[in-house]
């Protein structure tokens, strides 16, 4: 069976052998901690790659939640309809509306998606290829020399970047000592991050339902899925994925401080920043409060007066409502017009001389 990951295998040991090649003008390259760093210089290749996936995501993100009002009516409006043309009719309005604010529920997992064949292809390198490699058979950029001295390079003692936590090699307790510290790492800094994305930036109307739930749930999950696949994975790969976490929470919390959720308590801090910055410059402080919207309710109730067609043919009380919900618009405009054309007058009449009638009093005076 071919190896369908051999093309990322061969990518991540050339980026890794040329961060090796760029630190070894300056460090020790037969020392482990090269090789680590090698490993970190290769996690941020790959997450500024995909960072315009998740500027995506953000913005995916940013969508899903102002649509969520119009979400939560339609799920209301087929409430209790279990029958096929209901669902279809239901999903149908669903994708129209994600349609419409250019939202992807599928965008969230993106960056996560592309980073699995890189962290399997990493893994596979440093448990497979550098070992074969260093007994003989090269690999791409991992001549025997080179592998051999990757794979013998050392850490703490005798820990090396191939070794894990199951499988602690010449390094006994020092192995496990060190990846039980960045397993422990990962899990916080996955805490902190989900708790910071859910407890901070989001609107209470969000944090509330069975979803709300299940989020606050998988803040406590998610860290320890890094518990069970933790040990089993080799020291390089661990250092790749605890790099991957904190630029994440790094990343997380830069947009969290400038560009918050609306509605969430991160936006509330920003923009008490915002004006305690504007109260220092002696400017005065905005006001952030959202502007209600004047909505028309076409389905309010109507009172119509019966009527007959020109013809003499009585109206049907759907030809009554429309025909009264018509009128009602036509008011309105006319209203709307009447209001700009009294406010334009009185504008212009502003500049000008007394009206006829005041004149006309002050001659009869005189």
């Amino acid at each position: 069976m071919p190896n369908i990951l051999y093309p990322i295998e061969w990518a991540v040991a050339w980026i890794m052998v040329l961060f090796h090649r760029f630190l070894d003008l300056f460090m020790d390259g037969s020392s482990g901690w090269t090789w680590l760093l090698s490993i970190v210089g290769l996690t941020i290749v790959v997450r500024t790659l995909i960072t315009p996936l998740f500027i995506r995501q953000i913005r995916s993100s940013r969508a899903m939640q102002a649509v969520s009002p119009q979400l939560k009516a339609v799920q209301k409006k087929y409430k209790g309809k279990t029958d096929q043309a209901s669902r279809q009719a239901m999903s149908e309005e669903t994708m129209a509306i994600y349609r419409e604010a250019g939202a992807n529920p599928l965008s969230s997992c993106l960056p996560l998606v592309l980073q699995m064949p890189i962290f399997f292809a990493l893994f596979r390198v440093l448990f497979y290829k550098l070992k074969d490699a260093a007994n003989g058979e090269a690999f791409g950029p991992l001549t025997h020399d080179l592998a051999s001295n990757a794979y013998h390079a050392t850490l703490f003692g005798h820990v090396t970047i191939a070794d894990s936590f199951l499988n602690s090699g010449a390094g006994g307790i020092g192995t496990k000592i060190v990846a039980g510290v960045i397993i422990a790492l990962m899990c916080l800094g996955n805490f902190i991050t989900q708790k910071e994305l859910t407890m901070r930036n989001m609107p209470p109307s969000a944090l509330e339902g069975p979803m709300a739930s299940t989020q606050k749930m998988m803040i406590y999950m998610l860290p320890f899925i890094y518990v069970i696949t933790g040990p089993g994975l080799p020291i390089g790969v661990l250092t790749y994925m605890l790099t991957t976490t904190v630029w994440t929470m790094a990343q997380q919390a830069i947009v969290v401080y400038t560009y918050p959720t609306p509605g969430s308590p991160a936006e509330a801090s920003h923009q008490k920043r915002i004006n305690a910055k504007r109260e220092k410059n002696g400017l005065e402080p905005l006001d952030f409060t959202p502007k209600k919207p004047v909505v028309v309710d076409d389905d309010a109730p109507i009172r119509v007066q019966p009527k007959a067609n020109k013809g003499g043919k009585k109206m049907t009380d759907a030809e009554r409502l429309e025909a009264a919900r018509e009128a009602r618009r036509k008011a309105q405009e006319e209203r709307r017009a009447r209001n700009q054309d009294g406010g334009e007058k009185s504008s212009d009449q502003s500049g000008k001389k007394p009206s006829n009638a005041l004149n006309k009093g002050k001659k009869r005076k005189r």
